[in-house]
């Protein structure tokens, strides 16, 4: 149980993490696949440092299957992250975010055919609440702007999301702070290597935007990582999907707290549909899985 809880906990806080990424970028004055090189870099040299001073082993290895989903879960992150911040820049931040979102559709409807979960009513109609939240907060975006590259590259972002979670869910035998360390690694070496094929290795950075790079690649990253990571292998797929929502949810309410975005009446309502919606599918869940756990201790 306390186990769990933990999981929870971590899950939620790096959500929230993630959802400043697009906060603490707004301050980095580079293109968007550099921003991401050097997240990565960053983020993988503390995990890296943080694991050596663990003193924890290597483990990895023992298991060559699960590291090779651990390795393609790792080139889709770093596939995802690239066509997230590419359509950020090409068609804004609420419609890229609508679409990238839909990956979490893509992990649901997999779910019980890759996992074999069972798919509840309670998690079925929250889900559907927010993804009517979702289109609330972005729908008009959407109608304004039609299909375009950066469309293209929201939507390929959603699937390589999927990818990710669906391989790193099956490598079971790799948990915690080397499960994040390897995931991310990989993640790197796929950023690096389109980097470097695109105009080499080098980055002008600007003395200003050294704190948020450091903040972007430790904090947002590294840690971040380490804490989802470390918590989605001990909570169900659909769980991970629905609790996912709040990392745009938590984006927004960011983007007005801190950069001063309004919002119109119907993104509220849509902002509160996403919360309800997750706080209903993971509640409902929780009470009937008690009765239940109560009932069998009865029996017993």
């Amino acid at each position: 149980m306390v186990k769990v809880k933990s999981a929870y906990f971590k899950y939620i806080a790096a959500l929230l993490l993630f959802g400043s990424n697009g906060i603490v970028a707004s301050y980095i004055l580079l293109d968007s696949y550099e921003i991401v090189f050097l997240r990565t870099l960053i983020g993988v040299i503390f995990l890296i440092l943080v694991f050596a001073l663990s003193k924890q082993k290597v483990q990895f290895w023992k298991n060559k299957s699960h590291f090779l989903y651990l390795v393609i879960s790792g080139i889709a992150m770093g596939a995802s992250w690239m066509f997230l911040f590419e359509a950020y820049a090409q068609i804004g931040v609420s419609i890229a975010s609508l679409a990238y979102y839909c990956g979490p559709v893509i992990v649901m409807v997999l779910s019980p055919f890759i996992f074999r979960e069972k798919m509840t009513s309670a998690k079925l109609l929250g889900f559907l609440v927010v993804i009517i939240g979702m289109l609330c907060v972005n729908g008009q975006a959407v109608s304004q702007d039609g299909t375009s590259w950066g469309m293209i590259c929201g939507i390929l972002s959603a699937i390589t999301y999927a990818i990710m979670v669906v391989f790193n869910k099956k490598a079971k035998s790799i948990t915690g702070l080397e499960n994040a360390m390897c995931q991310l690694f990989t993640s790197f070496i796929t950023v690096a290597i389109f980097t470097g094929l695109k105009q080499g290795f080098s980055v002008n950075i600007m003395q200003g935007n050294l704190i948020p790079i450091l903040l972007l690649g430790v904090v947002c990253t590294g840690i971040g990582c380490y804490f989802y990571f470390s918590s989605i292998g001990g909570l169900p797929v659909q769980t991970v999907s629905i609790l996912g929502y709040l990392e745009p949810l938590s984006a927004l309410i960011f983007s007005a707290a801190i950069l001063g975005e309004k919002l119109s009446l119907v993104q509220i309502a849509g902002a509160l549909l996403i919360l309800g919606g997750a706080a209903f599918g993971e509640l409902f869940r929780s009470k009937k899985s008690e009765l239940k756990e109560e009932k069998s201790k009865v029996v017993l």
